[in-house]
């Protein structure tokens, strides 16, 4: 039997959970979670988007979206307008309060990302999120 720390697959489910637990750390004092940063993130790169495509795209069950959502349109981070093209549809959009908070944890973000990847070289960080960007464009949305 191969020992956990060789099983590739495992490493990554910890890494996973050790950078979820240090996200969640520093945006405990916001009232908000990992899920909910992502959604924000995800928003900041489009001008809305429909709760089925945030559901697709960040891998949530569509339930746990909606709840998200409330949670962020609460905070006024984030709000549900008429679609464009469908006015019977509801999109997420980021508001500029969503913006300024994103602007404000950038650095906390990184300091985040920094703190986990501490045994890495900046070389080694480079060659790492390329190749997980290979292995994400394989089968995550």
């Amino acid at each position: 039997m191969r020992a956990l720390h060789a099983d590739t697959g495992y490493l990554l489910y910890r890494l996973g959970l050790r950078s979820g637990q240090l996200f969640n750390t520093f945006l405990q004092e916001s009232g908000l979670r990992l899920r909910h940063y992502a959604v924000l993130r995800f928003l900041a790169t489009c001008e809305g988007a429909l709760q089925r495509e945030l559901s697709a795209q960040l891998g949530y069950d569509p339930s746990a979206i909606v709840g998200l959502v409330d949670d962020l349109e609460k905070l006024g981070f984030a709000e549900r307008r008429p679609a464009p093209d469908d006015r019977r549809s509801r999109i997420v959009v980021l508001t500029e309060d969503g913006r300024a908070f994103l602007r404000d944890t950038d650095q906390a973000g990184q300091e985040v990302t920094d703190e986990l990847l501490t045994p890495l070289a900046p070389a080694e960080r480079k060659t790492l999120h390329t190749l997980l960007l290979r292995v994400a464009g394989n089968g995550l949305a």
